[in-house]
């Protein structure tokens, strides 16, 4: 039996600071660079095909592990390898290869359902997280695979109540993985759902062979779909268009009962979203549990949260079946209800860092004094200003058009991988 080694125990105390962690998703790095900033505790990612976003993200390489490590390692930020696919003979030699890479990079642990993964990642000393796709519903669950893992991520179809006994008896029996430390419960808290138990969905597969178990899900459910009775030629009436397509999950105005209930990590989903997503969802989740360990949250503030919640990418809220609901709630449209969206303008070209001034190209829209912009970078991560004044061809200008070069202050650092975004009200 591996032990934890006293770097990571000490990692983890440093960064939740006796609060629940915060874990944030990064499909590429500027959603990595968007959840250091924005307070995250930890990130999960996934690496090349053998991970449950490989179409749905870019996914970062092996080459990316000892940066990734870096750049989180620097802000006391855990680190979570996603290997959480069903693994076929072939991959063996593959997944031996990224563990030993993720291992020798610092990556704080791995994520597995595959006992093939689990044992490899236990063979070398790193640490296993049980990953939601194994379904663990119930303490004798929690207990044999303790034998393994650190932590477990909880079937996404269990009540708060159900968290909470099993949470208690992890404490009363004294449930320990192989850190020596007692079992950490982890759940999902914010980001899209599948119509699937705990994501172990067939559809795609079925209609496309494009499985959703190997990462490759064609999200079929989030299509428009008439049922017909093939015997009677009935056509069912459906109150909902949309009746596969879940709702996003949003526990923001319960998280109180969540922490209540003694889970000890908070995962937000979204690989496959954009960085402006990772930034604002991570920033909104920090307030708020912050605020709860201050004392100070309430409904005035949850409904403050909600509105910028609103702002980016969903599919409409609801509480998933936390607070004792029987059934889902459904989508009723096949995309985004956000109340804004980002608009492509133009790219970084030139900052001078004495007087804090940024030059960008405009490729494409127009942008003017009042606009609300939006940078991205795989360094600079996501930053939101207001455009109060700007420079075009060394005058001072309201509008910059497509082809122009413009100047303005940003009061961060701008460089020529950066994207300018125009942010528009829907």
């Amino acid at each position: 039996m591996y032990l934890c080694s006293p770097e990571n125990i000490a990692l983890v105390l440093m960064t939740r600071n006796g609060k629940i962690e915060l874990m944030a998703p990064a499909g590429n790095y500027e959603s990595l660079q968007a959840a250091i900033d924005n307070g995250a505790d930890s990130v999960y990612f996934g690496v090349e095909q053998l991970n449950m976003r490989a179409r749905a993200s870019i996914n970062f390489t092996l080459e990316d592990l000892p940066e990734i490590a870096r750049r989180c390692g620097e802000k006391n930020i855990r680190t979570y390898l996603t290997l959480n696919t069903i693994i076929y003979d072939h991959d063996l030699s593959i997944i031996k290869t990224v563990l030993d890479a993720a291992k020798n990079a610092g990556i704080t642990a791995v994520i597995a359902m595959d006992q093939a993964v689990i044992s490899y990642a236990r063979q070398i000393g790193m640490e296993v997280h049980i990953s939601t796709q194994i379904n663990i519903t119930n303490i004798e669950t929690v207990k044999f695979y303790s034998l393994f893992a650190d932590t477990v991520v909880l079937s996404r179809e269990l009540s708060l109540r159900q968290i909470k006994n099993i949470c208690s008896q992890i404490e009363k029996e004294e449930v320990k993985g192989p850190s020596g430390n007692l079992v950490e419960v982890e759940v999902f808290g914010h980001g899209a759902l599948c119509m699937a138990v705990s994501g172990k969905c067939y559809l795609s597969l079925h209609s496309h062979n494009s499985s959703a178990n190997r990462g490759a899900c064609k999200q079929n459910c989030r299509k428009k779909y008439t049922v017909i009775d093939q015997e009677s030629g009935f056509e069912i009436e459906l109150d909902n268009e949309y009746m596969m397509s879940p709702k996003d999950l949003c526990t923001l105005d319960f998280l109180d009962q969540i922490i209540d209930a003694g889970v000890k990590v908070l995962k937000i989903e979204g690989r496959g979203r954009a960085p402006e997503y990772v930034a604002t969802v991570i920033k909104t989740y920090r307030e708020a549990i912050d605020s709860y360990y201050e004392g100070t949250f309430n409904k005035e503030k949850v409904n403050v949260w909600m509105e910028a919640l609103k702002k980016v990418y969903n599919r409409g809220f609801w509480g998933g079946y936390y607070l004792g609901q029987k059934l889902g709630e459904w989508s009723d449209g096949p995309g985004s209800q956000a109340t804004q969206k980002k608009v492509y303008v133009g790219k970084g070209v030139h900052y001078y860092p004495k007087p804090g001034i940024a030059e960008f190209k405009i490729e494409a829209y127009d942008i003017k004094v009042g606009d609300q912009l939006l940078v991205t970078g795989p360094t600079t991560g996501v930053k939101e200003l207001q455009l109060d004044e700007m420079m075009v061809n060394d005058l001072k200008a309201e509008m910059a058009e497509k082809g122009n070069n413009c100047t303005f202050p940003t009061g961060f650092k701008v460089r020529p991988s950066d994207k300018l975004y125009k942010i528009v009200q829907q």
